[in-house]
């Protein structure tokens, strides 16, 4: 089959055609022909960090880890699939789990679901990695009908989809933006835009919760921008953050006894556990999406296989909007 393959990690990575063989279903899998996958930040971390990531595969290495397609093979145990079924899930791309840039994959069927019915393949393949990111965070939190909800980075990957979530939920809510494009996109999935780059922490906070905080705040930003997440957050509040690699200073945090959630979704990929939640999320996701209460934002630009470096270069330039979609 073929596949794009990075020879050696570094700054400079480029991917690379190849010819790799078609991978063998097994027990507890299934064989998937590849539709669509879609560029993740992770993705482009592990390209050029290579070994400093402790994630990253051996090179030769198959990147990608999202992925919508067809079940074109069955392993033995797996009896909620079916040949012929359009499925979408986030199985490889990382540590000894082979890669979605390529014809196909075998993936645990704890990690896939059947394919939202109302969205194209290109759609489907990009939601895994954010919309379980953004679901779990907000679970965890204790997202509840009512609460006040403030999402930072809302018009990136997770924060589109935790934005929407949060609605379905009950709850209002609010992001943040540092342009008038992300704002107006912010407001399209129906939030109200805070420009963070106008308004300080302390005067939004002021001006939407009256001065008393957030409930939640989910933070797709994280790092130094977390502190800004503990100010805007209500005493005994909840902040859940997807970028926690980073020393901060925890008095704000302290005093006003908040509890931080940090979401790592790769966890179940990477050590084999609890996976079957990851699929358990994704049925809910294709549930919920069905019913209309999230859509898919895709950036504007087409990527085939061998375009994946420019698709790559898309999402690093911070230029996009939407996920960054390569379509096999």
């Amino acid at each position: 089959m073929k596949a794009m393959l990075i020879q050696e990690y570094g700054a400079n990575a480029k991917f690379e055609v190849a010819e790799i063989a078609k991978p063998e279903v097994k027990d507890g899998h299934v064989l998937v022909k590849i539709e669509a996958s879609s560029v993740n930040t992770v993705d482009t971390m592990i390209r050029t960090m290579g070994a400093e990531l402790p994630l990253s595969p051996a090179t030769p290495a198959l990147l990608g880890m999202d992925f919508a397609g067809t079940v074109e093979e069955v392993g033995e145990g797996v009896d909620d699939f079916a040949v012929g079924d359009e499925v979408y899930g986030c199985a490889g791309g990382l540590a000894d789990l082979p890669g979605t840039l390529a014809e196909y994959i075998v993936a645990d069927c704890d990690l896939v679901a059947l394919k939202p019915k109302n969205l194209l393949m290109r759609e489907a393949a990009a939601l895994p990695l954010v919309a379980i990111t953004a679901y779990e965070g907000l679970q965890r939190a204790g997202i509840a009908e009512g609460q006040k909800v403030l999402v930072h980075g809302g018009s990136g990957g997770v924060g589109h989809v935790a934005i929407q979530l949060a609605k379905y939920w009950g709850a209002e809510v609010y992001s943040t933006g540092g342009g008038e494009k992300q704002l107006e996109l912010i407001r399209e999935l129906g939030a109200s835009a805070i420009h963070y780059k106008s308004e300080s922490v302390e005067e939004y906070v002021e001006k939407h919760t009256g001065g008393a905080g957030f409930d939640v705040v989910f933070d797709s930003v994280g790092g130094g921008n977390l502190l800004n997440s503990f100010d805007a957050a209500a005493l005994n509040g909840q902040v859940a953050t997807t970028v926690s690699m980073c020393e901060l200073d925890l008095t704000t945090a302290h005093f006003k006894g908040l509890s931080l959630h940090v979401v790592f979704m790769l966890i179940p990929m990477l050590h084999d556990h609890k996976r079957a939640e990851h699929g358990r999320i994704l049925k809910d996701l294709a549930r919920i999406i069905e019913e209309g209460g999230v859509r898919v934002v895709l950036d504007e630009n087409y990527y085939s296989l061998e375009q994946v470096d420019a698709a790559h270069a898309r999402l690093a330039s911070g230029k996009g909007m939407g996920k960054v979609v390569v379509d096999l």
